[in-house]
């Protein structure tokens, strides 16, 4: 779609204002990208997410000052339609306030799972402002997929989306049912806690999931727990996510029970080692620092030490260096048809003999037979000030502790807009 230079940067001389706007649209897609991989990585703060947004932010509304020029390049984009592309297009139409542009492009999005990720995220991106008048109608839609975005539109904002939520999770539609749960647990309806109970033995797997999550984070500790555990120990799409939070939630013998049943199986070491730092108990100190001689857990093993005593091994000088030809992430082999980026990528490499020395002068500090969470045991105080002070990964574990400790409280969004976040965090400790 060709775009006419501006006139006045014509007369001007000056570069056309439409390799400008290309720039600013080419920015904000790439830099969404990058977002999408460090507001789940280990060694980001809120503190450089918040540097990465302002610089998002600076090219939107760069495309947005553009006026028709820069939604029409931006709708360019939507030939790769990739979710940081949807995004990009999304916040344009919705802050251009052009409902026609935006009925196409839930159209567009519905058919493709990338495009819904960012339909969805630019709904968590805006202001609230700029969505008045344009939610209720998504509630109103008879489309399941258009009462999802505004079930997903209340939840990033945190309003209460009325009788749409209590009819959506009874739905027919399986994804909107999948939605529904997932927000009465983010929000805290305990309200709903029995309905999500019901939902349990959905024959959807996935819905199945979601209700027993929901059910636990709004403070049930029976059946849900028994369904997750299932979950975790059978395998599957969410198999970890439900380890993570039942080894959050139950007695540490029980957890130690629950991770013995993977301990057989070399293909699960991971399991375990991530486990150990979910479930937080110090009897399992010895054990994790005997996986950092094996440089395929080092890493992870190093995080789950981290995830109970609160060191930094970076700062604090307890890391080494990499072995030497190690292979990590994807490389630039043509015939190598994984690209998937190393779950242990930016994690220090831990020293494990000056660990080891640190924990047997440290260790009477941390009693075994409890949970701990950041070198204490998991408390309101303490989950705040991960979440201002964490790595993403902590500060998504300090958001369900918070949410377990505290039964009906909204789960903290961690990947939300640093700004809103901010905002968030100072209500929370006032």
């Amino acid at each position: 779609m060709p775009v006419a230079e501006h006139p006045a940067a014509m007369q001007s001389g000056r570069a056309p204002v439409q390799l400008v706007v290309q720039q600013h649209v080419d920015e904000a897609v790439q830099l969404r990208r990058v977002r999408s991989v460090l507001v789940r990585a280990p060694h980001v703060r809120l503190h450089r997410l918040a540097r990465l947004d302002e610089r998002i932010t600076a090219h939107l509304d760069g495309i947005g000052v553009a006026g028709a020029w820069g939604a029409a390049l931006s709708l360019q984009t939507l030939e790769s339609a990739g979710a940081a592309e949807f995004f990009v297009v999304t916040v344009r139409a919705i802050e251009d306030r052009d409902t026609g542009r935006l009925s196409r492009l839930l159209a567009a999005a519905g058919a493709l799972p990338d495009g819904r990720v960012g339909l969805l995220s630019a709904f968590g991106w805006v202001e609230a402002a700029a969505l008045r008048g344009l939610v209720q109608p998504l509630l109103d839609a008879h489309d399941p997929w258009w009462r999802e975005v505004g079930l997903v539109a209340c939840d990033h904002h945190g309003v209460d989306p009325g009788g749409t939520l209590i009819e959506a999770l009874a739905d027919a539609d399986a994804g909107l049912r999948q939605r529904a749960l997932r927000t009465a647990g983010r929000r805290g309806r305990t309200d709903l806690r029995a309905a999500c109970m019901a939902s349990m033995g959905d024959a959807d797997s996935v819905c199945a999931f979601e209700a027993a999550r929901a059910a636990l984070l709004t403070g049930d500790r029976g059946a849900s727990m028994a369904v997750l555990e299932s979950i975790a120990t059978v395998g599957g799409l969410h198999s970890h996510e439900a380890l993570a939070l039942v080894l959050k939630a139950v007695a540490p013998d029980r957890g130690f029970a629950l991770l013995a049943g993977f301990a057989n199986d070399r293909a699960h070491a991971r399991t375990l080692v991530r486990g150990a730092g979910h479930l937080g108990d110090p009897h399992g100190i010895a054990w994790l620092i005997e996986q950092m001689h094996d440089p395929g857990l080092a890493r992870l093993a190093g995080e789950s030490f981290s995830l109970i005593t609160g060191l930094d091994l970076a700062f604090l000088d307890l890391e080494c260096d990499p072995p030497d030809a190690l292979a990590s992430g994807p490389d630039d082999d043509p015939n190598n048809h994984d690209v998937s980026m190393d779950e242990d990528d930016s994690l220090p490499w831990p020293d494990p003999g000056k660990i080891g020395v640190w924990w047997q002068a440290n260790g009477h500090r941390f009693p075994a037979g409890q949970h701990f969470f950041m070198g204490e045991p998991p408390s309101r105080a303490n989950c705040i000030r991960v979440l201002r002070e964490g790595s993403q990964r902590e500060r998504a574990a300090a958001a369900l502790h918070l949410c377990l400790l505290q039964p009906g409280s909204p789960l903290f969004p961690t990947a939300a807009p640093a700004w809103r976040q901010q905002r968030w965090l100072d209500a929370l400790a006032a």
